[in-house]
């Protein structure tokens, strides 16, 4: 096993709990309320249903390219609706924050760039 390998069943493993926590958490529903977004319970049933299949579609090296795309995005979303607002607080605060989603963000793109290796 490589090390693309471990990364990729990091990064499939992440996504898949953080889809079923979409599911089973009240908490995360009240957080997607709180953004402001157009129907968010239903915003963010989607977003787990898509973290959970490019998750397993990552973990088990099928379509990795194609499934970190909208995993990219997600992770671009939530770093401007959820973290970027805590800038108004201080540098340090936000990169606290934020550290699980830029590492993430890296990891999905090293997926992406390196998915041809994967094979």
């Amino acid at each position: 096993m490589n090390e693309l390998t471990y990364i990729r069943y990091s990064v499939g493993f992440v996504f898949i709990i953080s889809g079923l926590m979409k599911f089973f958490s009240e908490e995360l529903g009240n957080t997607f309320i709180s953004l402001g977004l157009p129907y968010p319970i239903y915003f963010m049933y989607v977003v787990a249903l898509v973290e959970i299949v490019c998750g397993h579609l990552i973990a088990t090296n099928k379509h990795v390219r194609n499934a970190s795309i909208p995993l990219i995005l997600i992770m671009i979303a939530a770093i401007i609706l959820t973290k970027v607002p805590i800038l108004t607080s201080g540098f340090f605060l936000f990169a606290f924050s934020a550290r699980l989603d830029i590492v993430m963000l890296i990891l999905l793109t090293v997926l992406y760039k390196n998915s041809s290796r994967l094979k």
